[in-house]
C-alpha cells in the first residue's frame, strides 16, 4: 500500500507526491492500494479496491478529528492553549536547570476522566480558540515487540503529553499514522531504526483508541562510507565544499552571489552552515558545473542507473538471502522475482549498512553488460530522450544501434554512454580542437597526420554504404599502409571529435554520416593547415 503523508503543508506538494510514485514505478515496485498511476505498459498501479482510501492524509482530516474527539471524551487528550513563546520559555528554563523538558500537564486534567475542566477546554477549542491537542501519556510501562531488535521497553513515566493535533488543525505524524494503520488494515510497519523512539507513542495511542498493534520491524540505517548518515544534506555539504574551494582560489563571496543571482546574505548563510537549502546547492551545481551526490531515487535515475541494479543493491543494505553461488561465494546478484520469493524479516540485520557507491556502480555496469544489444539500445534511447534530448535529436534512429553498440562496453551508467557520444552533439562549424592532441597527432612529424587526413577524406568520400562494416574495411587498409591503426585512427578522431578519444571509429564515423564526417575533415584540414 502506498500512503502519502502530506499533513505538513510546507513540505508537501502534488509534484513531490507524483515524483515518489513515478520513482517507485520506475524501480518496478508497484502498489496494490494507493493513488492510481498509469504505467508505461498500459496498466495502472494502485486503486482502492478495499475501500480504505483516500490515500492522501490531507484528505482524511475529518477521520482524524473524530478519533481526536474520541480521545478527549475518554479523558485521554486535552486542548492546550499555551503560545509558542510560552513553550519556548519553559524549554529554556528546563535547559538552564539541566533537566529534560516535558510539557507540564495542567493539574485539573485527570487521566481517563472527561471532567468539567476538560469539558470547558473542549468547548473553548470548538469555539475556535487557538490550541493544540495533547495526548494524556500513560503512566504504565510500554512494551514494543520488534521483529528485528527484539523486545523494547519504555519505563513508566517516560512519555510526555505529546501533541497529536497541531494549531492548524492537521494531525501530527504520530496520530495520523496510528489512525491510518488501523483503518487501512496495515499489518506490518517496517521503517528505519531512527523511528524506534516514536513507536512507544504509537503503541500508547493504539491502546488508548482500542486499536490493534501492527507487527513492527525497525531496519538499520543507510550510512555513507564515512559513517555519516546518508541524507539530502549531503548535497548541500558537497556544494558548500566545492564553493569554498573556489573561494580559496580567489573567487569573492560577492562575485559568487552575483553569479548565482542570490542575495549576499543567502550565500553567506549557506556557507556558514546556517541553512542546507537544496535549491541553493542545486544552483551552485548548475552555475559551477559541480556534480552533486545522488541521494534520491530520481538522482540515480537521472545519473543513468538501471532500476534492476538499484533494487538488487538496495536489498543488500541490511539484508541478505543467506545463499551461496555454485563456486561458494555469497549470492548477491538477483532480480525482484527472487527477492519476492526469498525475502524475510528474520534475515534483516541490526547494524547500520554503508552505501558503497563503488559497489553500486559495479552492479550497474554488470547489469548493462548483461543486456542484449537491442534492449540496451532501446532503453538507452528512452533515457536520452528524457535526460539528454540533444543526443537523441542528433542521432537518427536508424543509426542508433551503431552508436549503442559502440558505447555499451564502456558504459557503467547510461550517462557514461551519453558522455562517450558527446562527439555527435558538437556543432560541426564551431567545435574546438584539443591543442595537445592536435599538436601530437596532426602537426608532429612534419604534418604527417594532416596528410593522412587528406587521404582518409578521399577514401571515406567513396565509401558505399557509409556503414561500420565498410568503414572498418577502409580503415584496415589504411592501417596496413600507414603502420598500424593508431597512426590512422588518432588524427581522424581529432578531426571529427576535437580530441583523440572517441568510441570505436567505424561506428563513430557511421553515426555522424558521410556529410558531417567530410565537413568536419575539411574544417580540420583547413584550420590545421593555416
Amino acid at each position: 500500500m502506498l500512503r502519502i503523508e502530506d499533513t505538513d503543508a510546507a513540505r508537501s506538494s502534488d509534484d513531490s507526491a507524483r515524483g515518489i510514485m513515478e520513482d517507485l514505478a520506475w524501480l518496478g515496485i508497484e502498489w496494490d492500494d494507493g493513488p492510481a498511476l498509469p504505467l508505461s505498459d498500459g496498466r495502472t498501479a494502485g486503486g482502492d479496491a478495499r475501500g480504505v482510501g483516500p490515500f492522501f492524509q490531507a484528505r482524511r482530516v475529518a477521520l482524524y478529528d473524530r478519533c481526536a474527539e474520541q480521545l478527549v471524551r475518554a479523558g485521554r487528550a486535552y486542548p492546550a492553549f499555551e503560545t509558542p513563546d510560552v513553550i519556548d520559555a519553559q524549554r529554556r528554563e528546563a535547559v538552564a536547570a539541566k533537566r529534560t523538558y516535558r510539557f507540564p500537564r495542567p493539574p485539573e486534567i485527570e487521566p481517563g476522566r472527561y471532567n468539567d475542566a476538560l469539558k470547558s477546554r473542549w468547548e473553548r477549542a470548538l469555539a475556535g480558540e487557538s490550541h493544540v491537542l495533547r495526548f494524556v501519556a500513560p503512566s504504565h510501562e510500554i512494551l514494543v515487540q520488534d521483529r528485528v531488535l527484539g523486545e523494547v521497553k519504555i519505563a513508566a513515566g517516560e512519555l510526555d503529553d505529546f501533541v497529536i493535533r497541531k494549531a492548524d488543525g492537521f494531525p501530527t505524524y504520530h496520530f495520523a499514522v496510528v489512525v491510518d494503520d488501523e483503518t487501512m488494515g496495515v499489518t506490518h510497519v517496517m521503517r528505519a531504526q531512527e523511528h524506534l523512539a516514536n513507536t512507544p507513542r504509537h503503541v500508547a495511542l493504539q491502546q488508548a483508541l482500542g486499536f490493534r498493534t501492527p507487527v513492527y520491524a525497525h531496519m538499520p540505517l543507510i550510512m555513507n562510507m564515512d559513517n555519516s548518515k546518508m541524507s539530502k544534506r549531503d548535497k548541500a555539504k558537497a556544494a558548500r565544499t566545492r564553493l569554498q574551494e573556489r573561494l580559496s582560489k580567489g573567487l569573492t563571496p560577492a562575485a559568487a552571489a552575483e553569479a548565482l543571482e542570490l542575495p549576499d546574505s543567502e550565500v553567506a548563510a549557506f556557507l556558514a552552515k546556517d541553512n542546507d537549502s537544496l535549491a541553493v546547492a542545486e544552483r551552485i551545481a548548475r552555475v559551477y558545473n559541480i556534480a552533486l551526490p545522488e541521494i534520491e531515487v530520481c538522482d540515480f535515475r537521472a545519473a543513468g542507473y538501471l532500476p534492476e541494479a538499484m533494487c538488487n543493491f538496495l536489498s543488500l543494505l541490511g539484508w541478505n538471502p543467506g545463499m551461496k553461488t555454485p563456486d561458494g561465494k555469497d549470492l548477491e546478484k538477483f532480480d525482484l522475482a527472487f527477492l519476492r520469493e526469498h525475502f524475510s524479516i528474520e534475515r534483516i540485520g541490526r547494524t547500520n549498512s554503508k552505501f558503497d557507491r563503488v559497489k553500486l556502480l559495479s552492479f550497474n555496469a554488470d547489469a548493462i553488460g548483461a543486456l542484449p544489444d537491442a534492449e540496451f539500445a532501446s532503453r538507452w534511447r528512452a533515457w536520452c530522450e528524457e535526460f539528454e534530448p540533444a543526443l537523441a535529436r542528433a542521432v537518427p534512429p536508424q543509426r542508433w544501434a551503431w552508436l549503442s553498440r559502440a558505447v555499451k562496453a564502456r558504459a557503467r551508467t547510461l550517462r557514461d554512454g551519453a558522455k562517450a557520444a558527446a562527439f555527435a552533439m558538437l556543432d560541426d562549424a564551431t567545435y574546438p580542437f584539443d591543442p595537445g592532441a592536435a599538436s601530437k597527432h596532426l602537426q608532429a612529424s612534419g604534418g604527417a597526420g594532416l596528410r593522412l587526413l587528406a587521404d582518409a577524406r578521399t577514401r571515406l568520400a567513396t565509401a558505399d554504404p557509409f556503414e561500420p562494416e565498410v568503414l572498418h574495411g577502409i580503415l584496415d587498409q589504411m592501417a596496413q599502409q600507414f603502420g598500424g591503426m593508431g597512426p590512422v585512427a588518432q588524427p581522424i578522431r581529432v578531426a571529427i571529435a576535437g580530441t583523440a578519444v572517441s568510441p570505436p571509429l567505424p561506428e563513430t564515423l557511421a553515426v555522424l554520416g558521410r556529410d558531417r564526417v567530410l565537413g568536419r575533415l575539411d574544417r580540420c584540414i583547413g584550420i590545421a593547415s593555416t
